[in-house]
């Protein structure tokens, strides 16, 4: 999955985006003479000699699948294109899927090959979409890589069994994982998905050699037992790969991103050490944020881990916030400007907190947008009672930037919510509307949603999304009575007392 901001589609952007395609492509037909290669160690010159022809057929398919590949970004996702990054994860997954799955066709089988492995790749570090897509492409680059490594068989007798059932089992083993990965969500899932692949890659294998078995029997169980192990194979091979692409790509996966929201993460543990009341706030907040962002169709585990670290800037000065106070508010010994000064602070140094803990950059900035460029109310009224003149609201506001995406601005929203509600002491579902709607309005007024393109549905859903989260949040609880068990017997308060 990735993330980031989005930058224009320019003519720059363009030249770089068609260079490393092409540079790519370069890397590709390398891979291919490779595998001739390892082939043909003794012949390598003369069979490419003989087969020039094949050849240049080869590279001019693979040059317009890279097209295809080009174009579809171009049309559906041009934003890919943008950021180099992307480009380069894109084919570091291919290549390294190419390499691996005719290493292994070539020493042990082809039926051996972990052809779900790309799908699975795609799938948890691009998208669910780019992951068909790319499968359907990376079929047709393993059917024609194949003929051309073995085109002398190919002359003799055309298209083998082993080559046609090579191009099945990729095609529809790897749709299968998408579809059976696409709901996984731990390590085990990703096996137990290898498992499920595993039955459509044997019927694929039986059918297509159910000739052989009538001839020879249960001769055909070998290829059974590869297919087997090549579509577990991809499963294990996708948790190996998974943490080094996160790492060198800088991707959330789905793991990731548990890994990070788990009670043992370095600097939740250390917001719950030292600032128990942001702690408790930022848990209750995430819940808020996971419900509207699975209302609105956005990223639910990204949402709430942003969330889960969007205030770790009050570890700074955590005594100086609300929720971490008793009955002492350091803020009656300081003027409001100072007060001010700490308060928006909080954003600041939450961005310089999560990088230098190395944490996705897309956490930092939420915990610098999350307040946009609203005005801190509490000190701003507070210097107007202590001063004669005007005073620039500006001084009494945070420094920005606006939310930058809807997530951001879910957060936004939610946090200001959560502190709202919990302030009311009648939280009945008129209370809570009101206060919700009318957070909404003051940072529409405020213009804090023009970068983010929250539209004014969204804005809505997220309104009834909280106000029945939040009523559910705090429901009224009915007043206990004042009777008190013991080992003596039942006693009432209130001055009653049975045995």
């Amino acid at each position: 999955m990735m993330i980031g901001q989005e930058r224009p589609y320019t003519g720059g952007v363009a030249v770089k985006s068609i260079f490393t395609f092409i540079l790519h492509y370069v890397f590709l037909m390398g891979i291919a003479l490779f595998m001739v290669f390892l082939r043909n160690p003794d012949g390598y010159s003369s069979y490419l000699a003989e087969h020039l022809p094949v050849f240049l057929f080869t590279a001019g398919c693979l040059f317009l699948l890279f097209w295809i590949i080009y174009l579809y970004y171009f049309f559906d996702n041009k934003s890919f294109l943008t950021d180099m990054k992307n480009v380069w994860l894109l084919f570091f997954i291919l290549d390294v899927s190419i390499v691996i799955c005719y290493l292994c066709g070539h020493y042990i089988g082809v039926y051996a090959r972990p052809v779900a492995l790309l799908a699975l790749l795609v799938l948890f570090l691009i998208g669910y979409r780019d992951a068909i897509f790319l499968n359907i492409v990376f079929a047709v680059i393993m059917f024609i890589l194949d003929v051309f490594t073995d085109y002398t068989t190919y002359e003799t007798t055309g298209i083998t069994n082993d080559m046609f059932s090579s191009f099945m089992i990729c095609f529809i083993s790897g749709i299968f994982a998408v579809f059976i990965g696409n709901s996984a969500k731990t390590r085990i899932h990703i096996i137990t998905t290898g498992v499920i692949v595993a039955i459509p890659t044997v019927v694929i294998i039986v059918l297509l050699k159910i000739s052989d078995y009538i001839q020879t029997g249960w001769q055909i169980q070998d290829t059974v037992v590869f297919g087997l192990g090549g579509s577990i194979f991809s499963s294990v091979l996708l948790l190996a790969l998974l943490p080094i692409f996160e790492g060198l790509f800088s991707v959330l996966t789905v793991f990731r991103l548990r890994e990070l929201t788990a009670p043992d993460s370095k600097l939740l543990k250390l917001l719950k050490t030292e600032a128990r009341g942001t702690f408790n706030h930022s848990m209750t907040v995430a819940q808020l944020v996971e419900s509207c962002a699975s209302a609105l169709g956005e990223n639910v585990e990204l949402a709430r881990a942003a969330a889960y670290y969007h205030d770790v800037g009050k570890l700074r000065q955590p005594d100086f916030f609300t929720e971490n106070q008793t009955d002492h508010n350091l803020h009656d010994e300081l003027t409001p400007e100072l007060s001010a000064d700490i308060i928006r602070s909080h954003a600041k140094d939450g961005y310089d907190l999560i990088m230098a803990y190395r944490l996705p950059k897309f956490f930092a900035e939420v915990a610098l947008e999350h307040h946009g460029t609203m005005p801190i109310r509490y000190f701003y009224a507070k210097a107007l009672r202590m001063s004669d003149g005007e005073i620039n609201v500006e001084n009494y506001s945070y420094q920005g930037p606006k939310p930058k995406s809807k997530i951001a601005a879910i957060i936004m929203i939610a946090d200001a919510c959560e502190a709202a509600t919990r302030s009311l002491t009648d939280r009945s579902v008129e209370n809570v509307e009101k206060a919700v709607r009318s957070i909404i309005q003051e940072r529409m007024d405020l213009d804090q949603f023009s970068d983010c393109e929250l539209t004014m549905k969204e804005l809505n859903v997220i309104k009834e999304t909280l106000v029945s989260a939040l009523t559910g949040l705090y429901h009224h609880r009915i007043k206990y009575t004042d009777v008190h068990f013991s080992r003596s017997g039942v006693e009432d308060r209130g001055g009653r007392t049975d045995a």
